[in-house]
């Protein structure tokens, strides 16, 4: 007994200096994968949201719902179609990607926060123009004749600005926001926006310590190793040399853009692993691929 509480104790010591160095700092956590799926891990990620909070540290959570959206739009009985992994989105689709992300996994995150002792409010990129952006101009060759063509995703979009006033009003109020990637047009149309490209351009506009993306691997890995610690040089190389690829490759790209605007680290985390997000900030080792400016 006196032994396993001695080693809660040198956890509690390693993990001092980060929360000294992080109280008061904003981390933009981007909550994906299986970790959205498994009840035990959705439980522990609301727990260190809100141990987070409690400590000074202020999380903004931007989550996905990709598979959810999909299993919604079968149940209806219409097709996903996905052009370079992004989801075509006419306006019926639309109305389910905003269902989803805004009416049922919002609010499930909210609600999961708030019942274990959090103060969590959900928000849509709708809510305050919070997330303003464009549709994105997808382009590429076309088979017969090697041409470039345009093809129409519908309302897929990009940040092209963050009105973040709102999240300042929450933070204030010790309110930990949750918030659905989408956004909304110039126009006033509403737009699905890709959820780490909202949660980059969020870490870029709150000058986030740190932007945490946690996906379905253990991190950026090469020759079967995980990476712990990439500069910015390191990690285009790696990209550039073909040694990362497929679902990686947007991540250090959303990463390296959040660098570029003056988030001090970004990091890719195995979202599988139990309370990845605090082993990752408050352990000497971490847990992930941190990426810092170099």
């Amino acid at each position: 007994m006196v032994e396993k509480a001695q080693q809660r104790a040198q956890v509690l010591l390693e993990a001092l200096p980060y929360i000294k160095q992080f109280s008061g700092k904003t981390v933009v956590v981007k909550f994906g994968g299986h970790a959205m799926v498994d009840e035990d891990l959705k439980r522990n990620f609301a727990l260190d949201m809100i141990l987070m909070k409690y400590i000074g540290i202020n999380p903004v959570v931007v989550h996905g719902g990709g598979p959810q959206i999909g299993d919604l739009l079968a149940r209806l009985g219409k097709e996903s179609t996905f052009v370079g992994g992004m989801r075509v989105t006419d306006k019926e689709t639309m109305d389910v990607v905003e269902m989803v992300l805004v009416g049922q996994v919002n609010q499930e995150i909210v609600g999961l926060i708030n019942g274990l002792g959090g103060a969590a409010v959900g928000l849509s990129g709708r809510d305050g123009n919070l997330i303003v952006g464009r549709k994105i101009v997808h382009t590429r060759k076309n088979e017969a004749n090697g041409a470039p063509e345009i093809i129409d995703l519908g309302r897929v979009g990009e940040v092209t600005r963050v009105n973040a006033d709102v999240l300042a009003i929450l933070d204030r109020e010790n309110f930990i926001p949750v918030i659905a990637p989408v956004g909304v047009g110039e126009g006033g149309e509403v737009l699905n926006i890709n959820a780490d490209l909202v949660a980059g351009a969020l870490a870029g506009e709150l000058a986030a310590e740190k932007l945490i993306l946690l996906t379905d691997v253990p991190g950026v890995m090469k020759d079967g190793k995980l990476i712990s610690t990439l500069t910015v040089r390191d990690a285009r190389e790696l990209v550039d040399g073909g040694s990362v690829s497929g679902g990686m490759i947007p991540k250090i790209d959303c990463a390296l853009a959040a660098l570029a605007k003056g988030v001090a680290k970004a990091h890719i985390v195995d979202g599988r692993l139990s309370h990845s997000v605090l082993l990752e900030i408050f352990t000497d080792s971490g847990v992930g691929t941190q990426i810092v400016p170099g």
